[in-house]
């Protein structure tokens, strides 16, 4: 009790975490892999949802994420941030070719998300 809550999901969950966080009187939403459309359907965007949280928002997107790379996010409210997971999918899995390994792409979300909760308790 008392303490400061964060709403947050992958996909999905990421999408509740957006709809409800304001509600549940979280005080940011953490969105990881947010499914901006569906892969191939960039016309049926779910932006909204991202858009209008009300709250501080970190999404964390693969940069070939086939529901929405980072490049095809609309412009963001200042309070919202998106990180980029270079080479990472929806999973944030990277190929084996890639200038990044799995554990560095996990570092880069580990890293990004606590920077963002220092901030934020700041």
């Amino acid at each position: 009790p008392g303490l400061p809550v964060v709403a947050g999901g992958r996909s999905a969950g990421a999408r509740v975490a957006c709809r409800t966080g304001a509600e549940l009187g979280a005080r940011a939403v953490l969105a990881l892999s947010f499914p901006l459309h569906p892969p191939g359907k960039p016309e049926k965007s779910r932006a909204e949802e991202l858009l209008s949280t009300g709250l501080p928002t970190l999404v964390l997107q693969g940069g070939r994420d086939a529901f929405g790379r980072p490049g095809e996010f609309p412009a963001l409210p200042e309070s919202t941030e998106l990180v980029e997971v270079p080479h990472g999918d929806h999973g944030f899995a990277v190929p084996k070719s890639a200038d990044i390994t799995e554990s560095e792409a996990m570092a880069v979300i580990t890293e990004a998300v606590g920077e963002w909760l220092t901030r934020l308790a700041g």
